[in-house]
């Protein structure tokens, strides 16, 4: 009797660069067989929620790659940070970074994170994860600290919430892992789902 036939195994496809996400994706033993980072207009559309737009990007990010790499599994997801009804992007530069923070001093704010799971054949399955996180009250020293540290660079929102940032959340609801940047419950769901399985040990 043979094993599986190996070559049959789609190659899992990471729709994103982000050192965050494939740190996360070994936590949970899946490590991508190649890394193709999504290019994709993340302006928010007119009267757009935060679950939709995160499960939007997500969606797009995966059928961009999907389009390049139609025979494997194509993973994205996208984060958006919201306070109220404004939502928070990466900030372009320290001033956008200061604002941001000074928003987010002393109140509660919603991280949605959408993730996104491309088959071959084009079914792409996509899930929106909410997470609410309190921040303390931060002072103008604290704030400009932390933006001097650069940590807040690409980051939704203006801060990373497994760096520095760390030390300004009083209270999280809802998935670590998702305000981080990848839902570990949802994308191991969606993973299964399709039926991948991890390659054999070497």
């Amino acid at each position: 009797m043979t094993g599986p036939d190996l070559k049959a195994r789609p190659p899992l496809v990471l729709a994103s660069a982000s050192p965050r996400r494939i740190e996360l994706l070994a936590q949970i033993g899946v490590r991508p067989d190649a890394v193709v980072p999504a290019d994709i207009d993340e302006t928010p559309r007119k009267g757009e929620t935060a679950p939709i737009l995160a499960a939007r990007l997500a969606r797009s990010k995966a059928e961009v790659v999907a389009a390049l790499q139609p025979h494997a599994l194509v993973l994205a997801a996208d984060t958006v940070v919201a306070v109220g009804r404004r939502f928070l992007e990466k900030a372009a530069d320290e001033a956008e970074a200061t604002r941001f923070l000074r928003l987010l001093s002393g109140r509660n704010h919603r991280v949605l994170t959408g993730v996104a799971l491309a088959r071959p054949g084009g079914a792409i399955a996509v899930r929106a994860v909410e997470t609410r996180v309190s921040f303390k009250t931060l002072s103008e020293a604290e704030i400009a600290a932390y933006v001097a540290t650069g940590d807040w660079r690409g980051k939704a929102g203006a801060y990373a919430i497994q760096g520095p940032a760390a030390a300004f959340v009083r209270r999280i609801v809802g998935s670590h892992p998702a305000v981080m940047g990848l839902p570990l419950y949802e994308t191991m769901t969606l993973l299964v789902g399709a039926g991948w399985t991890p390659p054999p040990a070497p």
